[in-house]
């Protein structure tokens, strides 16, 4: 069969890792092998009860048979600004500074193409969700990484960033609750970030998708809670994680009026919104009863105290993790990232994603999921205890 060549623009494009990491991780389950799969980032709940009976009432709506508006339902906008409003403080204009997004990632690739030009720079934090690289790239422009240390409470310093690279710099990244480090931001962290976002007259676009999941009591922060932070940046939203509806492709932009026109544009060229019953739905889940909220962060808290605490037991002295569904772990002493976790495949069929994936600072580390039972964590402890390792 004739084979035409693609674009520039896909043969720009990162290598897909978590797409690799399934790959091979799919020839042991045909194998036949039991695998406790701890590499994922996919919800394992399913959708809360009056969300789904929300759509199902909805897709009987003949209105809803139709295209939505281009931009999305109002109704759903507005849902977005009350919800902010209620649990940051924010206000938000529903119209001017609220896009519908398809799912967070969607709107993770294209504020790149929105807002960077070819040779321009895009500070991206190392290790990092892989996603940014492909909306820089897809721009054409160029990434300057931030480290994420954790002497630095894996926060970037931003006096390190080369002198270069932050003229040329249009755009950062940044996500907290932290995919993969777990680690959170701290008000006093927003604050220089608004002040360096403005000295250098960059966009902020704050990843927030782990918004919800804090533990130890402590309510994760909108960076769009800091003075000034609308006129600097924007903050990316999505309904997967908070309300387990990663297969419903529904988040949002919102903050700076501009950036968020910008997302609009594109999408009308891409898009013509989601089903309008999906926004019915959506409006439902962050307007309704937020217990399923309350729910889920103490299901992964709880999560959580088994992992590390089980990890403790086992002489495996591992760091507890502040936010996310994530936890993000120092692998033993001779062992490269991608090594360890290949061995514990091999050896015990436990899957975890190597750091290195995330960016060269994420080497030493793998990234492990807290996305099974409390019995499948004990029994992935087990396993590990197993090799005598620790």
């Amino acid at each position: 069969m004739k084979q035409f060549q693609t674009s520039d623009a896909l043969k720009r494009l990162p290598e897909q890792f978590f797409a690799k990491l399934a790959g091979k991780v799919n020839r042991y389950v045909e194998a036949g092998y039991d695998i406790i799969n701890l590499g994922q980032g996919n919800p394992d709940q399913p959708t809360p009860d009056h969300i789904i009976k929300s759509l199902q009432k909805a897709a009987e709506n003949p209105a809803y048979h139709k295209y939505p508006p281009f931009r999305g339902q109002p109704f759903l906008k507005q849902a977005a600004a009350d919800f902010y409003e209620r649990e940051f403080g924010v206000k938000l204009d529903p119209e001017k500074e609220v896009a519908v997004l398809f799912g967070g990632k969607a709107g993770l690739v294209e504020v790149s193409q929105c807002l960077l030009n070819k040779g321009d720079v895009a500070l991206v934090p190392d290790p990092g969700y892989p996603d940014y690289w492909s909306g820089v790239a897809m721009a054409e422009a160029d990434m300057q990484m931030m480290p994420l240390l954790e002497k630095n409470h894996f926060l970037p310093d931003y006096d390190a960033i080369p002198k270069d690279s932050l003229k040329k710099a249009k755009m950062m990244f940044l996500n907290y609750p932290n995919n993969p480090t777990a680690a959170v931001a701290t008000k006093r962290f927003f604050e220089e970030t608004v002040r360096f976002a403005e000295t250098n007259d960059i966009c902020v676009v704050h990843d927030f998708a782990y918004g919800a999941i804090g533990f130890d009591g402590e309510r994760p922060i909108s960076f769009l809670e800091t003075e000034g932070a609308k006129d600097n940046g924007i903050e990316i939203y999505t309904l997967s994680k908070t309300y387990n509806m990663a297969g419903w492709r529904v988040g949002f932009a919102v903050g700076n009026q501009s950036v968020v026109e910008s997302i609009n544009l594109l999408q009308d060229h891409f898009y013509v919104s989601l089903f309008s019953a999906v926004q019915e739905a959506a409006a439902e889940a962050l307007l309704g009863s937020q217990q399923c909220v309350e729910d889920l962060r103490d299901t992964y808290e709880s999560r959580r105290n088994v992992l590390i605490q089980g990890l403790h037991d086992i002489g495996w002295n591992v760091t507890s993790p502040a936010g996310s569904f994530f936890a993000w772990l120092k692998v033993p002493e001779s062992f490269t990232s991608e090594s360890f976790a290949d061995y514990l495949l091999e050896n015990v069929q436990i899957v975890v994603a190597p750091g290195n994936g995330f960016g060269e600072y994420g080497e030493g580390y793998v990234r492990v999921g807290l996305l099974t039972s409390e019995d499948k964590l004990r029994e992935a402890v087990e396993r590990i205890k197993s090799l005598n390792l620790f």
